[in-house]
């Protein structure tokens, strides 16, 4: 299902490709796309790929600056129609990702997750997944871990369709986008002292 649907969905979406490649050129510059190593089925690296949203800008040091200067709102409508993660429709046709999966996070986060935690890496990771139909990036950490775990405990192909429907839906409605703390995501920094890691 993974290879014929994103095949279809790269053909059929091809022109949105060309558009949005452009404008991405045309707004943010080069390279149109950004590159990022992210665990993926037992932890394994991947590269996984998307169009650039933020822009290269820099403090006298040379640092980036923080994400919610470089955040344009070209890349906001990006980031707010999906149409940023559109080019992981090649990882998933490499067989890196499936449709359907807990989302792939940093690699600097894998020495924080508790053994319950580690256990979204039993599956491939997804285009999206439980933890983005429930809120994207609205919720907290523990509770989008809590539903990845879940969604491994119980994958079936029946709920992936769901999924995939439900995802479509927030897509439009555009939920759940930002947290309320974050141009996206806060940084996970790990468990508390004393959770369990059951």
């Amino acid at each position: 299902m993974d290879f014929i649907l994103s095949l279809i969905a790269i053909i059929i979406l091809s022109p949105f490709f060309f558009i949005v490649a452009l404008l991405v050129r045309v707004k943010l510059g080069s390279p149109i796309l950004f590159k990022q190593d992210r665990p993926g089925l037992n932890e394994g690296l991947f590269t996984m790929y998307k169009f650039k949203t933020m822009t290269d800008e820099k403090d006298k040091d040379g640092n980036l600056l923080p994400d919610d200067v470089r955040l344009t709102r070209f890349g906001k409508t990006l980031r707010s129609t999906s149409l940023d993660e559109l080019p992981e429709l090649f990882n998933i046709l490499k067989g890196d990702m499936s449709i359907v999966g807990p989302r792939p996070l940093l690699v600097q986060y894998l020495p924080l997750y508790n053994q319950y935690q580690k256990r979204r890496h039993e599956v491939r990771p997804g285009l999206s997944g439980l933890a983005q139909v429930s809120g994207r990036n609205a919720i907290h950490w523990e509770d989008k871990f809590d539903l990845d775990v879940q969604y491994v405990e119980n994958v079936s192909f029946l709920d992936d369709w769901k999924i995939i429907f439900s995802t479509l839906k927030k897509v439009f409605v555009k939920e759940g986008i930002n947290s309320e703390t974050a141009a996206t995501m806060e940084y996970f920094k790990g468990n508390k002292v004393g959770d369990n890691d059951e």
